[in-house]
């Protein structure tokens, strides 16, 4: 949500996935109005090159692991493939090498409607390459009093797990450092404090000395 936060919420998540909405009724409108103007063939090819060099390998290792951690390239290669930096620079050859066309116009409505439509973005290593609700996300939601997202259509058994490094090990005892701390010394706060005798034998201020 922020830089110190860089999270979303439910209700954040749905905000950005609307403005992705935006931009998907924009390049669908675009490609009704220029319907005959579209070569479809090309059009078709630029809407599935994305996934099939994109998702569908990492789809099927996923389908094939069994829970277990995929290859870490499966997820670069989704999220270059769907990188709206990767796609402008194809946009931008095409045009430079080919010519502007309305064929293009595949490559919005396809991202658009990833993120807006189904709100699939960019994935982490961290996460199952197939969305996996997370105890840790909805743990955090609990703290912060807020709902939590519906849940996905699928589920998955035995349950996938992404690439997470295993905690550091701590001594056993970390625990139980404070029950067994010393308690501290009084001697610094006993010599601020004059002593019984000490009181007694003070002479008043201002006094003679007989």
């Amino acid at each position: 949500m922020d830089q110190a936060n860089p999270f979303e919420t439910p209700r954040t998540f749905a905000l950005h996935r609307a403005e992705y909405l935006v931009a998907f009724a924009a390049s669908t409108a675009a490609i009704i109005v220029n319907f005959g103007d579209i070569r479809w063939p090309v059009w078709i090819a630029l809407f599935l090159y994305i996934d099939v060099i994109g998702y569908l390998p990492g789809a099927i290792a996923f389908k094939r692991a069994g829970g277990r951690p995929i290859p870490k390239a499966y997820y670069v290669l989704y999220n270059v493939m769907h990188s709206l930096i990767t796609q402008g620079a194809v946009v931008a050859l095409w045009c430079w090498t080919i010519g502007p066309e309305w064929a293009l116009l595949a490559i919005p409505w396809h991202l658009s409607g990833d993120r807006g439509l189904f709100g699939n973005f960019m994935k982490s290593f961290a996460l199952p390459y197939e969305p996996v609700a997370q105890k840790g996300y909805l743990r955090l939601l609990d703290d912060l009093r807020l709902p939590h997202p519906k849940p996905v259509s699928h589920t998955f058994d035995p349950e996938p797990v992404g690439h997470i490094p295993p905690a550091p090990a701590r001594p056993a005892e970390t625990a139980a450092t404070g029950a067994h701390s010393p308690a501290p010394a009084p001697a610094a706060a006993a010599g601020h404090a004059p002593s019984a005798r000490h009181a007694e034998s003070a002479e008043p201020a201002g006094q003679p000395v007989s």
